[in-house]
């Protein structure tokens, strides 16, 4: 049966061998353009920034999350109802009480954030809030709470800055004049400049895999550790079922940090595509309801 830390251990590995591939990946990069302009100093530019890039993402993954998605922190006077439900939730789990932020959108959602449970940060909108009650409430906390103690949040967050990261450097090279003709000393011929534009076409496909590593089974996971956890899995289901008929577009929803709210900020938009569907990073929400319901049969 699913538990709080079932994947914790398999989660540390899998970030650490999510960051070793990024650093891969740019470091193939810079050293066929290194290759191909005869410069050295583009490979050591690029691995550069990728290991500044790495470690940042690891120590302020979320202080970057945040800031993306406009999360302000409160404190305990702000909503003492809020923090009293992540105080016994924590109690109850184990957990050291995370930071908890604000995010003024109407959209109902949430999401946590942090490199291990002693920084991490649980967030939730104002939306989800005025929506809500209690039991509802303590679901979806649980639910990012159980993340937490999965360390779900370390990779899903490392996965999203990385991938931003990658598509942002394939877009600068594209509008960098490292193509043209002049200027330059270069070698290799058609083929190499081939090879190096599928490279470069094919690194944001690279980033959407990456942001991928967090897989729908752990929302799913996560579903089942905070039905355990609250003992009422309905509590969830209700929460799962109003957040899908608010329909109410996040404000600050992009496609870097979607796979780390409780519900896809960009679901609408991915229904328009079968290309997008088959990327998704959530579960259907009729199928993680139908979960929910029958744990409290």
């Amino acid at each position: 049966m699913a538990t709080l830390y079932t994947h914790q251990s398999s989660n540390i590995r899998k970030t650490w061998m999510l960051m070793f591939g990024f650093v891969l990946i740019i470091g193939l990069l810079g050293a066929l353009l290194s290759w191909y302009f005869q410069s050295n100093s583009l490979f050591i530019l690029m691995m550069a920034i990728s290991l500044t890039m790495t470690i940042a993402s690891f120590w302020f993954s979320d202080k970057i999350v945040t800031a993306v998605a406009g999360a302000k922190p409160i404190s305990k006077q702000d909503n003492e109802e809020l923090y009293r439900l992540v105080e016994n939730l924590c109690i109850a789990a184990g957990l050291p009480t995370p930071r908890i932020y604000l995010i003024n959108d109407p959209s109902p959602n949430a999401f946590a954030t942090g490199r291990d449970p002693n920084h991490a940060i649980v967030a939730v909108t104002s939306g989800l809030l005025k929506i809500m009650d209690k039991q509802e409430l303590e679901g979806v906390l649980a639910h990012e709470l159980s993340h937490i103690g999965n360390r779900d949040m370390l990779i899903a967050t490392v996965a999203a800055v990385l991938a931003g990261v990658i598509t942002i450097m394939v877009d600068i090279m594209f509008r960098t004049r490292f193509f043209h003709s002049g200027g330059g000393r270069k070698r290799g011929g058609g083929l190499v400049l081939l090879l190096l534009f599928v490279a470069m076409v094919l690194a944001p496909f690279a980033a959407m895999l990456i942001r991928l590593a967090v897989s729908r089974s752990r929302e799913t996971l996560a579903d089942a550790s905070g039905a355990l956890l609250t003992r009422y899995p309905e509590g969830l289901a209700n929460a799962l079922e109003k957040i899908s008929r608010a329909a109410i577009p996040l404000k600050n929803a992009n496609n870097m940090t979607a796979h780390l709210y409780i519900s896809d900020p960009m679901a609408q938009e991915r229904k328009t595509s079968l290309i997008s569907r088959l990327f998704m990073t959530h579960p259907p929400v009729e199928e993680r309801i139908r979960l929910l319901k029958q744990m409290s049969v």
